[in-house]
């Protein structure tokens, strides 16, 4: 079973070597793990950071794309890899890399071919009290559309099987 990381990063130098410091290196059931950060036109240092944290590959697009391109350029590269899982995390360090084996068990198990990572959005000291009441709004949405839970449907914390992201269409340079 192979996992690749993707990385989806603009202007991320200053972090995204603690993002790669912070992947796992093992994982239960898990063969061979892979890291790609896809660099979205930064106009910093974002794709020498990543090389020299350890990155295993790194896509530079020309200009500033937007999240979903620099998203669905991560997971063609990904597919093209030999991924059977794709783990989506950001470049800000947002998210903990410990938290990845978790993320994909429901795939591991076959449970699931799209796993979401969730956010204490209320927590968030970051985020305005316009953006926590409008999480929690686009959530309900994204939850009565999937027919399922969604409890943070903007979390850039996913994971995907092989299959399911063959068949992901993003409909915005901004969405995922």
């Amino acid at each position: 079973m192979k996992v690749v990381i993707q990385i989806p990063c603009f202007n991320e130098e200053k972090t995204i070597g603690r993002v790669i410091a912070d992947l796992p290196r093992k994982l239960p059931g898990v063969d061979s793990i892979a890291c790609v950060v896809v660099d979205d036109g930064s106009q910093d240092r974002t794709a020498e950071a990543a090389l020299e944290a350890g990155a295993h590959h790194v896509i530079r697009l020309k200009a500033n794309q937007g999240y979903g391109k620099a998203f669905l350029a991560g997971i063609h590269w990904c597919l093209e890899a030999g991924a059977d899982i794709i783990v989506n995390t950001d470049g800000d360090h947002q998210y903990r890399g410990e938290c990845i084996g978790r993320l994909i068990e429901p795939i591991l198990k076959r449970r699931a071919d799209i796993v979401i990572g969730t956010r204490p959005i209320d927590r968030i000291e970051d985020f305005s009290w316009l953006k926590k009441k409008l999480q929690h709004l686009g959530s309900r949405v994204a939850s009565r559309f999937a027919g399922t839970r969604v409890p943070d449907a903007a979390s850039g914390f996913r994971a995907y099987s092989a299959d399911a992201a063959v068949r992901l269409h993003i409909i915005s340079r901004y969405s995922h």
